[in-house]
């Protein structure tokens, strides 16, 4: 934090009066649930990203980033996409939607910072709109509760920058509890902290480095895919999504849906039993059965979903050849990004060598990150 204080003050001339803080975040389980109004279990990681933050006399914004050695600026009046940084369109837009719901500010100063791997799947969009909007909550003392602000970094997201995100990423980054993953009900956005009791055990994330080429096109043909089997799963009760519906339900209707759409359903409802059974196993103490629960998933997502990609298998492949490894899987969307993977902390070197390579095999790293379950957003007054 010391540098990204001296940095502020070098630009701007000034001592900011707070730094506000988010992390990123890995999805443990429950993956192509969200829109299926399912759960999904995410857990926030150490590598976060850190916003400095002072305040102006007049309207205007100026933003730093250290990542990218740019500044950028607009005003509050009238704000749009910034044209200088694709980066600065994320706290100005979290400014914007402030400013919609009715919560008063005045110019402002932010310099940003973060660790989250960019690009890889793991929320580095996320932390940067909540810690600036944690930023901006403290500059200005507004009283917003946490899941609202979650809700508003969503929209900032969504309306502003364009990306039509779901509320995981956001809800994690804010509210996560250090040493907890969050289940969370994509319907009702009901919660609760779920303690991962990992004792001598760790979770390694894996960077692919492989950019995510999960077209539109992909995601809307599975959403549609989804879409039809609830259709055809209507005919048996009145349900709106996939979590309404169990396996058997999905048997009695296979014969009115094509292959693929029975194998995106399978897939959709089986994960979402995962994810309640990955809750019992934890607070049961169950590494072994949650790791189970997680090579399940990767096969399903693999075999089902099919959104797996060969770097993806490749990893997950040699961690389970490891000893020491209770479970691994593809985290994200799919067709790149990162790998989770729960171990022994012992077997951490062992799993590094697996994996050696990756490189020779793909023409590129495969980035390793040791993490345990860390705190959400939180401010530090200078």
């Amino acid at each position: 934090m010391k540098s990204l204080i001296a940095k502020h003050r070098q630009v701007f001339h000034t001592d900011p009066i707070l730094v506000g803080v988010a992390p990123g975040r890995v999805n443990l389980i429950g993956e192509h649930t969200d829109y299926n109004d399912g759960f999904v279990f995410p857990m926030a990681i150490e590598q976060r990203v850190q916003v400095a933050a002072s305040p102006r006399p007049d309207r205007k914004i100026r933003l730093h980033s250290l990542d990218y050695e740019e500044t950028s600026g607009a005003d509050l009046d009238g704000l749009t996409c910034s044209s200088t940084g694709e980066w600065a369109n994320y706290p100005l837009a979290v400014a914007a939607i402030l400013q919609q719901e009715g919560y008063a500010l005045s110019g402002f100063e932010l310099t940003l910072e973060g660790n989250v791997p960019q690009g890889s799947g793991l929320s580095s969009s996320a932390a940067l709109e909540v810690a600036s909007a944690v930023a901006l909550q403290g500059l200005f003392d507004l009283e917003i509760p946490g899941e609202k602000l979650a809700r508003l970094a969503q929209r900032a997201e969504s309306e502003f920058v364009g990306v039509h995100c779901g509320i995981m990423d956001q809800f994690i980054s804010r509210l996560a509890e250090q040493g907890s993953a969050l289940l969370l009900d994509c319907r009702t956005l009901a919660y609760r902290q779920v303690p991962l009791q990992l004792g001598d055990a760790c979770l390694a994330v894996t960077n692919t480095h492989k950019p995510r080429q999960l077209s539109a096109s992909a995601y809307n043909e599975r959403r549609t895919e989804c879409q039809t089997g609830v259709a055809a799963l209507g005919q048996l009760r009145a349900g709106t999504a996939l979590r309404d519906y169990s396996l058997e339900d999905l048997r009695a209707v296979s014969s009115q849906l094509s292959p693929a759409v029975r194998r995106r359903c399978q897939h959709v409802i089986g994960e979402n039993q995962r994810v309640l059974s990955a809750e019992r196993a934890l607070l049961e103490g169950d590494l072994p059965g949650f790791g189970r629960l997680m090579n399940a998933s990767h096969e399903s997502l693999r075999d089902l979903y099919e959104v797996s990609c060969d770097e993806l298998d490749y990893l997950v492949e040699r961690a389970w050849e490891c000893p020491g490894v209770y479970g691994s899987r593809m985290t994200g969307a799919g067709f790149g990004g990162c790998t989770v993977t729960l171990l022994e902390k012992s077997t951490v070197p062992a799993y590094q060598e697996a994996i050696r390579g990756y490189q020779k095999r793909f023409g590129r790293m495969a980035e390793v990150l040791i993490t345990l379950p860390s705190p959400g957003a939180h401010l530090v007054r200078l």
